[in-house]
């Protein structure tokens, strides 16, 4: 019997589940994983077959990036890129009701480099943001990183943190676009733009699509135009990749980091702002001004009309969310932890090896 490891502690957190929630996973046949870094999660929501949501923790220290492709779900911690595969057969269930479950296979160890996203390219290759050296790169077999990319501003690969680089946006299985916080050459120089300074790179031209950004993240391509997340402003955006126009889409109530798309919906992870470091940023300043408080979960923004339409909101320990990725034609998905009893005994392999 698999532990489900559903560890929340009801005195610790609380968790407020929109009410279509379950429907709207249903109906788009689709469940949910996503990342709270702050507390080092990999969480994943999918229906039970009761019509439930339910829910799926496991521990991955500083879990950030997260990325579903080809079937494997990839997943960024501290200092390693964890590669998860379901064991199951189509047509299995574990317990009787999970109709995916996410082992650990094999960690890429790039020591801390400060991973923010990760995917994966047309040729199989694992990329990365690596935020500390200012770049994006590929793991490697003997080397903690291999760069592939770095901003035309940024004059060596030093662990100085220096444009905060955080996004990455594919297109046709390569890498397109890239978010940073500011245009800088120095240590931590981007903290003096993060306001409105942020950018979006048109990777493949390296060209600077835009700057009036407020500490961006999560570029995506979806419907013939890139969106992202303008984090400092608390709003979902979709950009022009020739000229630079902004188009607002959605305002949400927090940061935004992650960013996926379904069936004409953005989901998104909101977090709770932190008071000193978000101080002068728009959308704590508007906070601030209606009263409206802050959350931390994963919002569904329904793209045609830019209405929040569902919601998981925790209120108590987490408070802040990093990545989500949809993961569809999973209803009920668990995952099992790489440190748990779980992981040790559960042993799977190919039933149709014949020998």
């Amino acid at each position: 019997m698999l532990d489900q490891a559903a560890s929340y502690d009801p005195a610790a957190t609380r968790i407020d589940i929109s009410p279509g929630l379950a429907d709207w996973m249903l109906e788009h046949r689709t469940s949910l994983a996503f990342t709270s870094y702050q507390t080092g999660q990999l969480i994943l929501a999918g229906v039970d077959p009761q019509g439930r949501v339910a829910f799926n923790e496991q521990s991955y220290a500083r879990a950030t990036g997260l990325c579903f492709v080809g079937g494997s779900l990839r997943v960024a911690s501290m200092f390693q890129l964890w590669r998860l595969e379901n064991m199951l057969q189509p047509g299995q269930y574990a317990n009787g009701a999970h109709d995916a479950v996410f082992v650990p296979r094999a960690a890429a160890t790039v020591n801390y480099v400060d991973t923010h996203e990760v995917d994966v390219d047309r040729d199989g290759n694992v990329l990365f943001v690596n935020t500390r050296y200012s770049c994006i790169a590929i793991t490697d077999d003997r080397w903690s990183f291999r760069p592939v990319w770095q901003p035309a501003f940024i004059s060596a690969l030093v662990p100085e943190d220096r444009c905060h680089l955080n996004g990455l946006g594919m297109v046709d299985g390569r890498p397109a676009f890239a978010t940073a916080a500011g245009v800088s050459d120095r240590q931590g120089g981007w903290r003096a733009s993060r306001t409105d300074g942020g950018i979006l790179i048109d990777i493949a031209g390296d060209r600077i699509v835009t700057d009036r950004l407020s500490m961006p993240h999560s570029p995506r391509w979806y419907d013939g135009a890139v969106w992202l997340l303008d984090s400092g402003r608390g709003r979902l955006v979709r950009i022009d990749p020739v000229t630079g126009h902004i188009d607002p889409v959605a305002n949400c109530p927090g940061f935004l980091r992650g960013l996926a798309f379904h069936a004409g919906h953005a989901i998104v992870t909101v977090s709770r702002t932190r008071e000193n470091s978000a101080r002068e940023l728009a959308e704590q300043t508007d906070f601030e001004r209606t009263g409206t408080p802050s959350q931390c979960g994963v919002l569904v923004i329904e793209l045609r009309s830019g209405r929040i339409v569902q919601s998981i909101l925790f209120d108590g320990k987490i408070t802040e969310m990093f990545a989500v990725t949809a993961l569809p034609g999973i209803r009920n998905p668990i995952s099992l932890g790489p440190q748990t009893v779980d992981m040790i005994g559960t042993v799977a392999f190919d039933p149709n090896w014949n020998g």
